[in-house]
């Protein structure tokens, strides 16, 4: 039967909250993880943020001081927004005024301590902002001016127990605050100018100090604790430019943070973090450079991990349309797909899933690409669901013509991070698989770490999940990880433990690669992949995923398809006798059909594995997971169980191959 969820993961980050169409307030980590900012030992010379703010100062243009609105668009700007709200757009722009929040519920009332709470507010502020100055009813500015009300009312801009003022909450608060106020300046008294810009100006300050670059100081430049409030930073600064001299600083040292995140992102367009956290972090890289571009002229879109993002999103939606290949921490395994529970509200409300595709819209017209628009058009004929839908109106290209997904091959190798996404076409009715065996935040950052003094990385939305598989297929997500977990361990995925041992330094907390060496994570490899239209062929090195005192010296993982078929060999060799165990994870309870055959249950079709290996032991188990805890302590949450588990070991040895196939 099927187990019983009980769903206590305290969301942040990744939790949008929906049917209100809010970005949430992330995750807080476990207590040894140094999100944002860490202090360590003084580098010789000027720090290199230092550098970067004198070299790209990223000033407000001389014709935009003065003036408001002149953050994201100009009075003129608004003129022609307004006519294809009318005209090209306005069904795309109806669309937006129906989701506002702000237009359906009161913003929370101070201490506004509940998860999500303050980001709502942020993101009700600029939707209605935006919503006056399009519509001109004063219904919008009312809404709008009740929601800086509650933000100026937060003493605290985020959680009082954990990174108050300096975390994503504050983020959210100075983009949203920020923005409302330049789009409504004209429309503000004198008194509440102030009172909005005495607010944006003491928050930006305490978060800006806490960012300022000092000796020693690095920065988790890849991690969204780091780049979200930074992003809100930037907004504030450029709002509040002719009423504060430290607004300069803020946008300088903003766009030189921003530089680092730009700079150590994978080439591929991979997000390394997970699906549900592009979900909830690439708005927050284009609204900052959405900013610097409009009000600084200071472009840094091009870069191929903004170019080749669409590909990402593209490949990491299942054929069904609204389910994902969850590497990583990415929404609940069985939780989710199961649909009960609180989960759909936030994740597939209405059944579509919430994937914020018209981010895709503003990438496609900023690098003129007909691709990306069409999977953003994919993406919306599956009724997918935007957090800020309104900013299709900026964003869309109606112009841009849109490529079909028939025209995308249909399978891509995401070399540095090693991930290969394959289907069989863009149809609902198409078999696919994911395979991944690359180092967690890619192979680029084994050549950049150490030439970056001031960058530290932080890894726990990663999984050590190398060698791990997901499914699809007759309809069905067949096999795949158990999702988000506090404590994440390579028994979550489809992949090998050794000794009943994983990968990396999993189990000491939230970050199972601290303190592991990168070198080591960058051996792991994809050494070959063959990628047909009806077959495909991948030989993976896992051995470096493995702590050394485990003595594995060599550990290949061969995966096949051809004709239905998925055929996994396994090759070990190692300096003393260990047990080599594979696994296979099921959303429903596991059965036995044969003496070494079993049955993973889907909807509507379902997994046979045979294990093809004599004197292999085959055990069906509870999928136990340690949940996220609440912030600050997501380590410390309760164990779940999240569907069963197949677990296929061989007697220990030093050398031995398991090979396992799977159809459906």
């Amino acid at each position: 039967m099927n187990p019983t969820f009980t769903r206590r993961r305290f969301l942040g980050a990744a939790a949008l909250s929906l049917p209100a169409f809010s970005l949430s307030s992330a995750l807080a980590q476990d207590a040894r993880e140094s999100l944002g900012t860490m202090q360590g030992k003084a580098m010789s010379g000027p720090h290199p943020l230092e550098t970067l703010m004198k070299a790209h100062p990223a000033a407000l243009r001389p014709e935009l001081r003065g003036v408001h609105p002149r953050v994201y668009t100009t009075k003129a700007g608004l003129d022609d927004l307004r006519q294809r709200a009318k005209g090209s757009q306005r069904a795309e722009w109806q669309k937006g005024l129906a989701g506002l929040i702000a237009m359906r519920e009161a913003p929370a009332a101070a201490p506004a301590q509940k998860r999500r709470a303050q980001n709502n507010t942020a993101i009700g502020i600029i939707g209605a902002a935006l919503a006056y100055q399009i519509e001109g009813d004063a219904k919008y500015l009312e809404a709008a001016k009740r929601y800086m009300d509650a933000a100026v009312s937060y003493e605290v801009w985020g959680y009082t127990f954990s990174k108050p003022d300096i975390d994503l909450a504050a983020g959210h608060l100075l983009y949203g605050l920020g923005a409302g106020y330049d789009l409504l300046y004209d429309a503000l008294t004198e008194e509440e100018r102030k009172r909005y810009r005495d607010k944006l100006i003491r928050q930006a300050g305490i978060l800006a100090r806490h960012f300022s670059p000092k000796p020693g100081k690095s920065y988790s430049y890849s991690q969204n604790h780091c780049f979200i409030p930074i992003a809100g930073l930037a907004v504030a600064a450029y709002a509040v430019w002719d009423d504060t001299p430290e607004a300069a600083q803020w946008a300088a040292l903003s766009r030189a943070i921003f530089t680092r995140v730009l700079e150590v992102a994978s080439p591929d367009g991979y997000f390394y973090e997970g699906v549900e956290y592009w979900i909830f972090s690439m708005p927050w890289i284009i609204h900052a450079l959405d900013a610097f571009a409009h009000a600084a002229g200071d472009d840094l879109y091009d870069t191929p991990a903004l170019s080749k993002a669409h590909l990402y999103i593209a490949h990491s939606i299942t054929p069904n349309g609204q389910d994902i290949y969850d590497f990583g921490d990415a929404f609940e395994g069985p939780i989710t797909r199961s649909r009960v529970g609180e989960e759909p509200a936030r994740t597939h409300p209405g059944g579509k899933l919430n994937s914020n595709y018209n981010l895709l819209y503003r990438l496609a017209a900023r690098f003129k690409n007909p691709e990306a628009q069409g999977v953003a058009d994919w993406m919306a004929s599956l009724g997918h669901v935007c957090a800020e839908d309104f900013w299709t109106l900026l964003w869309r290209d109606p112009a841009l013509k849109s490529s079909p997904m028939s025209a995308m091959t249909p399978h891509h190798h995401f070399e540095d991070l090693g991930t290969i996404y394959w289907r069989s076409d863009w149809t609902p009715k198409a078999t696919a698989f994911a395979f991944r065996a690359g180092p967690p935040e890619g192979h680029h950052v084994a050549h950049v770490i150490d030439k970056l003094p001031d960058w530290h990385l932080e890894m726990g939305h990663s999984h050590p999940d190398a060698g791990s598989f997901i499914l699809f297929g007759g309809g069905s997500y067949l096999t795949g990880p158990m999702g988000y977990a506090g404590i994440p361990k390579s028994n979550l995925s489809n992949t090998l433990l050794i000794d009943d041992q994983g990968q990396a330094n999993e189990g000491g907390g939230h970050d199972a690669f601290r303190d592991y060496p990168y070198a080591r994570l960058d051996s792991i490899l994809i050494a070959s992949a063959k990628l047909e239209r009806d077959r495909a062929d991948i030989v993976a090195e896992l051995a470096g995923a493995y702590r050394p005192e485990l003595g594995v010296e060599k550990l290949e993982r061969r995966f096949s398809y051809a004709r239905g078929v998925w055929t996994v060999t396994d090759t070990l060799r190692a300096s003393k006798p260990v047990v080599l165990t594979a696994l296979v994870h099921g959303d429903r309870a596991i059965t036995q059909t044969g003496a070494q055959s079993f049955a993973v249950p889907g909807q509507p079709a379902s997994l046979k594995v045979d294990v093809a290996t004599a004197g292999a032991k085959a055990v069906i188990a509870p999928g136990i997971v340690v949940a996220a805890g609440p912030p600050g302590n997501v380590d410390k949450g309760p164990k779940e169980e999240r569907g069963a588990v197949l677990r296929v070991s061989l007697p220990a040895s030093k050398a031995a191959t398991l090979t396992t196939t799977l159809k459906f």
